[in-house]
Formats: C-alpha cells, sequence, structure tokens
C-alpha cells in the first residue's frame, strides 16, 4: 500500500494512507533509521518498510506492506 512518512514536531514521525485518508502516529519500529524493517503505528497496524538509505529525507511516498491483521506483534 502506499504510505507517506513524514515528521512533525507535534507527534514526531507518523504516516498517512491516502486511500484511507487515515493518519496515525508510528509508535515503535524494528530499526532506528525505520528502512528495511517493521514499524507499528497507534492503530495496530505493523508495516514492513523498504530498504532505503539511512539518510533518506522526509516526507517521502512509498510501498508498505502490511502484515496480519490489527493488533498482531511483530
Amino acid at each position: 500500500m502506499k504510505i507517506m512518512i513524514r515528521r512533525s514536531p507535534d507527534a514526531g514521525l507518523s504516516i498517512y494512507v491516502p486511500k484511507k485518508d487515515l493518519e496515525e502516529p508510528i509508535v515503535e519500529s524494528e530499526y532506528e533509521t525505520l528502512w528495511g524493517g517493521w514499524v507499528k503505528v497507534a492503530n495496530g497496524w505493523v508495516l514492513d518498510l523498504p530498504e532505503m538509505p539511512s539518510g533518506t529525507p522526509l516526507p517521502i511516498t512509498i510501498n508498505a506492506k502490511k502484515r496480519g491483521g490489527k493488533g498482531d506483534d511483530p
């Protein structure tokens, strides 16, 4: 699914899903650099992110893969 990842001063890192008009903060990530691992967002979704250089500028639109169902652990 296409998502946008951005950083805001209030919420920190968050994702935006245009097709669902959904914005959620990222609450946990597998790697500090985000890329190539999973992230968990506040609504319980776990998304696998693609490999990218650690200095990739935000905001950025990427293809992420959603794991399992809501509330699944990574």
